[in-house]
């Protein structure tokens, strides 16, 4: 995207935008107090402890800490960078975002292909080539893919439901009868459809194959697998990263789960798309697969917000072992208590699809009733490189086992993993081994967390006029002259200065446009912890808390200039003036004392 953002049009976007309409339309709130309050969409819970203020247009979570204005929620929930939140912010309110070049001019309307429904636009094309492929399928020129599909078992209704289609063996054909325009043109390339060459040929990336279409939560198509039928090397290939696509937060087929069942009693996760559309087939409709990728910590919470039971299915051979232990490395720190986790291993030489084609779907899911519970998969795998009957073999168990079970967060299933490993090491007591654990942990290894409560911050002087001028903007006008100010030696001051800079400059600016505005600034992780900052004062004190904490300020000024004037007459003495400005000083501050 060429040029950027006009800062000016970003406040007054915030300013337009109401942060409880974006939020309440993706996350249920019930207001409490002065504030609304609702099950955090970042992190698993029961209880309710993501609060939103309509006062301050921010949100915070007492929970993990995610924190922030309605631009960090969308960019944070919905996976998009900066410049697409404020697409999507300004979309809803019906306006261009007005992109300016790097000397400040607008860039020509006509030539800017971002539009305000640059999103919408390109579901409406992926919609649109998902059709495309779909009407390919049922073509006589199309029988080689109709005939696979037919072997692998398929059937006219699951192909309808999960929009299977074919790309056809033609290097241009499906840009050529899907894009209609220059705008098409871009947004067809921006969603990862069209390839360049080294020698400059464009084409389409999808040829000869079957297209699994990937959706979103939505029921959006925001991304493509297709499976080969002309023996291309590649068997597989996906959609790249795009605007709209992140691989690592999306599992193919829990849209189509979650349209039959909103909240299943369990999912299976399996390798591949065929696995999943043939489980379907054979009525077992609750499995997703990753999407060409490993399992990652965003899938797992994505996992634990649709279901309480996971079983990871994969294949038996040591390839399969692997792939399911990386899968439990990624598990522990993510643990929840109260979700049933198994690891299910299919005999040799076979995936799901074709053991479910074989025994059935009783027989399959007799099969996966069978599979190992993560603690006995965990010990499994552990017990396999050590000897018991041996005190080294013991030890090095302890010293496999300790700093895996030092991820786990949930406390069930952290003693219940301990006292199993207590049992193997023939200890009564796991208190040793949370002893040890503590013992082995790297002093410092883990960072001081970044989301402990504004509450057990210590509040000095600047982070009280930070804290305060961050809530309450309008204080900004107490202070006549900055450049007074820009003289403290003082931890936080380049900071309190550049808030004050931005508040004088924008008089009515909010603590969430302050937030925006400083999204990319080094210490912006402080200001997001002292816009939650609950200071328990009046609002009717907030005045001349500030304007008493800023006279400290000042206080500091004249303090620093009487150390340096008391410095510099022992070690070179003082001018006539500068006696008179250190005696005058000496009077002030003692009468302050």
């Amino acid at each position: 995207m060429k040029g950027h953002i006009p800062r000016d049009f970003t406040l007054d976007l915030i300013a337009r935008t109401n942060i409880l309409d974006v939020i309440g339309k993706r996350v249920k709130m019930k207001k409490k107090g002065n504030n609304y309050f609702g099950c955090c969409p970042f992190h698993d819970e029961k209880t309710a402890s993501f609060s939103l203020s309509e006062k301050k247009q921010i949100y915070y979570c007492f929970g993990c800490g995610a924190s922030g204005s309605v631009v960090n929620f969308l960019m944070q929930y919905e996976h998009l960078s900066f410049p697409e939140a404020i697409e999507e912010l300004a979309s809803m309110q019906g306006i261009r975002v007005p992109y300016i070049d790097a000397e400040n001019n607008q860039i020509d309307q006509s030539k800017q292909i971002e539009s305000r429904n640059f999103r919408r636009d390109l579901y409406t094309l992926m919609a649109k080539i998902t059709n495309f492929y779909q009407q390919q399928l049922s073509l006589p020129t199309s029988t080689q893919a109709r005939k696979y599909l037919e072997q692998r078992g398929l059937n006219s209704e699951i192909i309808t439901r999960y929009k299977i289609g074919f790309a056809p063996n033609e290097w241009r054909m499906t840009s050529q009868n899907v894009v209609k325009n220059h705008t098409e043109t871009v947004l067809y390339e921006r969603a990862g459809m069209l390839v360049t060459s080294d020698n400059g040929n464009r084409y389409d990336r999808f040829r000869g194959r079957i297209m699994f279409p990937i959706r979103d939560r939505q029921g959006n198509v925001i991304a493509f697998g297709g499976r080969t039928i002309i023996n291309d090397s590649a068997k597989y290939i996906n959609s790249p990263e795009t605007p709209i696509f992140h691989k690592g937060f999306q599992l193919y087929g829990l849209y189509e789960v979650q349209e039959i069942n909103r909240n299943p009693q369990q999912l299976i996760v399996v390798e591949g798309y065929m696995d999943v559309v043939s489980l379907a087939q054979y009525g077992i409709d609750y499995a997703v697969a990753a999407l060409g990728t490993a399992t990652s910590e965003e899938h797992i919470k994505l996992l634990f917000r649709s279901t309480d039971s996971v079983i990871f299915c994969y294949d038996g051979d040591n390839a399969g072992r692997n792939a399911a232990w990386r899968a439990l490395n990624v598990l522990l720190p993510c643990l929840i208590d109260g979700k049933k986790i198994a690891f299910a291993f299919l005999p040799q030489d076979e995936d799901p699809d074709s053991l479910v084609r074989k025994i059935g779907k009783d027989g399959f899911e007799d099969y996966l009733s069978e599979a190992s519970n993560l603690s006995k998969f965990l010990f499994d795998e552990l017990l396999k490189q050590v000897d018991l009957k041996t005190a080294e073999g013991k030890a090095k168990l302890s010293s496999l086992a300790l700093p895996l079970l030092d991820q786990i967060k949930a406390k069930v299933f952290r003693l219940n993993l301990l006292q199993q490993l207590g049992n193997y090491l023939g200890l009564l007591d796991v208190s040793q081994l949370e002893q040890l654990m503590h013992k082995n942990r790297a002093k410092g290894e883990r960072k001081v967390n970044e989301k402990t409560p504004v509450s057990q911050i210590k509040l000095t002087t600047m982070r009280v006029l930070i804290g305060l001028l961050l809530q309450y903007p309008n204080l900004a006008e107490q202070v006549s002259d900055i450049n007074v100010i820009r003289q403290v030696k003082m931890a936080g001051i380049e900071v309190f200065i550049e808030l004050l800079e931005l508040c004088q400059r924008y008089p009515n600016i909010t603590t969430a446009q302050i937030l925006t505005e400083c999204m990319d600034r080094p210490f912006y992780k402080q200001l997001n912890r002292l816009s939650t900052w609950d200071c328990h004062y009046q609002d009717d004190e907030i005045d001349s808390i500030f304007s008493h904490t800023l006279k400290e300020l000042y206080d500091n000024i004249l303090a620093q200039r009487q150390d340096e004037l008391i410095a510099k007459e022992r070690v070179s003495g003082l001018s006539t003036v500068e006696k008179k400005e250190l005696a005058t000083l000496i009077l002030v501050l003692s009468k302050k004392d």
